[in-house]
């Protein structure tokens, strides 16, 4: 008997192994090296490195504009990098906008860490903007930020937390880390199966634990309205992986007038044509923000 338990209990110790080793290579963010950089664009560019937490180093671009002393901050979303966010951010620097694009930790050019989360995109969000203010005073005299999708929701997180941002956009944006990952869980399945919801919950519990965050803690839907600067959520009508209804319910929990809400038809999550097509509402955006005391 004793035998038998000690079976049944190697064989229960494998399985959670088994299953936390697949929560980790599950959620590994892919890693996408930059292969073109501004230059291919006609744009000008300084390459830079940003000491981050944990004495890890981000990689960056910026677009400098010499009579600009504002500056936008840009951060890509899971498993993207600076370069797949240069359709969005040419724009804002064509407008006279400094920007500065940055790979968190684990992407693009940027050093690995043991993992990715909302919280830590915000902390290299957050380490970009004492970079600027600290390396180029007389180009951060405002700062905004931007971020798509886990950058999005991080940017929101960041804004919330500190009163030094003056602008938010924010592009796909889920609105509680909880629904999107109950969407992206209940949707596994295997030979028919899809794991049961005692699963699922024990699997979100180990993921709190692990980022160090509650998700209630960082969700947009509840942080959003700690924020008083400007904030427009951008969002596309055919996104599949986060929504439109995301963006709805961040709005309508924080019904104020600085938060605005702009829908693209026919964009999806990665649509970032559709929403080139709308730069001319973001940089007016961003400039009456910029103005605005």
């Amino acid at each position: 008997m004793t035998a038998y338990f000690l079976i049944l209990l190697f064989l229960a110790a494998v399985a959670i192994g088994l299953l936390v080793l697949g929560l980790h290579l599950g959620f590994r963010a892919p890693r996408i090296r930059e292969v073109k950089t501004p230059l291919d664009h006609g744009v000008p560019y300084n390459q830079v490195a940003i000491p981050g937490v944990s004495a890890k180093q981000l990689f960056g671009w910026l677009l400098p504009v010499e009579t600009s002393p504002h500056t936008l901050i840009i951060l890509h979303g899971w498993g993207g990098n600076a370069e797949l966010m240069l359709p969005i951010a040419i724009p804002f620097y064509r407008a006279g906008f400094n920007t500065l694009l940055i790979d968190a930790r684990n992407h693009g050019s940027s050093d690995s860490d043991t993992f990715s989360s909302l919280p830590r995109f915000a902390e290299d969000l957050g380490t970009a903007i004492d970079w600027i203010k600290q390396h180029y005073p007389e180009r951060a005299q405002k700062i905004a930020v931007l971020g798509h999708s886990v950058g999005a929701s991080a940017v929101i997180y960041e804004a919330s937390r500190r009163d030094d941002i003056d602008a938010v956009i924010s592009i796909s944006a889920f609105a509680h880390p909880e629904w999107l990952m109950q969407r992206y869980l209940q949707n596994i399945c295997w030979k028919g199966l899809r794991l049961p919801q005692f699963l699922i919950r024990i699997i979100l519990k180990y993921i709190q634990w692990v980022i160090g965050h509650s998700f209630a803690s960082i969700a947009p839907v509840h942080t959003i309205c700690k924020l008083n600067a400007p904030v427009l959520l951008v969002h596309g009508k055919d996104d599949s992986t986060v929504p439109v209804e995301d963006a709805r319910a961040i709005i309508e929990n924080c019904p104020e007038p600085h938060v605005q809400l702009l829908e693209i038809d026919d964009a999806g999550h990665e649509s970032v044509d559709k929403i080139e097509e709308h730069a001319e509402k973001l940089t007016s955006f961003l400039s009456k923000a910029f103005t605005h005391d």
